[in-house]
């Protein structure tokens, strides 16, 4: 649901310890240009089994808002990620936690946090046909009375989705598809779909065709 700092610019460091793979990594948040965030990650794997925990935040407070880079970017977030791989099947539920502090010197007159879960599955059924899919849940917490910061959909806001991702691949030539319902169970007039921020629903669909190098 957007909520992840999922494209960024920083350094890497990992180490391996058995089973253990950890990750530490300084960057500038959701694309900021502004590099004061450390993130980190612990992963275990035994066998088909991984278990990873995710946490990560912004050391400082930046009044710096774009497209690419919403309030999010003065937030913390923990995600624990669990992985079970047998054959040609993979299946993955999370749980994710954020919180945008409150700090009216970067316009957050009172701050939220969400929770929320998803589970991620997929096959591979041979010959160079696979299909993805996954559910996703998220809640904001907080009130429009609290004016509490909009971090999905307006304050104290749900949605959920669902996707279908069908994939064909043929030595370096792939084609992808990817099929999405998103919905909006609670919303502030004017924070949701359509032009006019008033639609609870919105369907999206892509279309990838490329070549491998």
């Amino acid at each position: 649901m957007e909520q992840e700092n999922a494209v960024n610019r920083g350094v890497q460091i990992n180490q391996t310890f058995g089973k253990f793979t950890a990750s530490f990594r300084w960057n500038d948040g959701y694309y900021s240009n502004r590099y004061s965030w450390l993130s980190g990650s612990l992963t275990y794997v035994n066998g088909p089994h991984s278990l990873l925990f995710i946490g990560m935040g912004n050391l400082r407070q930046t009044n710096w808002q774009t497209l690419a880079t919403p309030v999010q970017n003065n937030s913390v977030m923990y995600a624990v990620i669990y992985t079970y791989t047998k054959g040609n099947w993979i299946v993955q539920p999370y749980y994710q936690y954020s919180s945008v502090p409150t700090n009216a010197s970067v316009g957050v007159t009172h701050g939220a946090s969400t929770n929320g879960g998803a589970i991620l599955m997929s096959h591979n059924f041979g010959h160079g046909f696979s299909l993805a899919g996954r559910g996703e849940y998220i809640a904001s917490s907080d009130s429009v009375a609290q004016n509490s910061v909009n971090l999905i959909y307006g304050p104290g806001r749900a949605a959920w989705s669902v996707t279908l991702t069908p994939t064909f691949q043929y030595k370096r030539f792939f084609t992808r598809g990817d099929l999405s319902f998103v919905r909006a169970t609670n919303f502030t007039p004017g924070a949701a779909f359509g032009p006019n921020g008033t639609s609870p629903n919105q369907p999206r669909d892509v279309l990838e065709i490329g070549f491998l190098f």
